[in-house]
């Protein structure tokens, strides 16, 4: 015999789940905001003899690919790349060429690697990461040797650290993102 409904089965935070939808503003607006978001994060003046603060954008392009595999398409690194390229200081379209070649890479990885878990992808980005970081100093002129890596390797180890935490934050995004608040007419 089968039980009643629970009412609370049909009411979440916001009220009725019933005849509510989520916004489509928001669920396409809040992966590329907070993406835009994090590429001017390390415009705040910090002083440092090292480059320190870990490239948030594209980190957080990682992480939403990470959790939300198929939400960003794979031309999407054209143009955050591009507003990226405005406002971080690089020569432009360094980070233009290795954003999209991120996301194709990233693209042909789950096509061979469908079913992973938290580990694999934290190991996945660390080195995507790290190979983002090293890339993007000699686009910036920068000459590969001990010192360079040296250099590199305090923004490195504070990049592939940070990987967790940001994908708690785009998890809590993507609830944010998708939850209802359009009422159905």
């Amino acid at each position: 015999m089968i039980g009643e409904i629970s009412a609370r089965a049909r009411r979440d935070r916001y009220g009725s789940k019933i005849n509510r939808t989520h916004s489509p503003l928001l669920a396409y607006a809040v992966p590329v905001l907070s993406i835009m978001l994090g590429s001017l994060i390390p415009q705040l003046p910090i002083a440092s003899a090292v480059p320190l603060m870990p490239p948030l954008g594209y980190l957080l392009l990682l992480s939403w690919r990470f959790v939300r595999p198929g939400l960003l398409p794979v031309w999407a690194g054209f143009p955050l790349g591009l507003f990226d390229d405005l406002f971080s200081g690089q020569p432009f379209g360094s980070a233009i060429a290795l954003w999209s070649v991120t996301m194709l890479g990233m693209e042909l990885f789950e096509a061979r690697f469908p079913w992973r878990g938290f580990f694999q992808d934290w190991l996945v980005a660390g080195v995507i990461v790290t190979w983002y970081l090293v890339i993007a100093a000699l686009f910036s002129g920068g000459r590969v040797d001990g010192t360079m890596l040296l250099v590199l390797l305090p923004q490195i180890v504070l990049s592939v650290s940070i990987i967790p935490l940001l994908s708690r934050l785009v998890a809590g995004l993507d609830r944010f993102r998708l939850s209802r608040v359009r009422v159905l007419g």
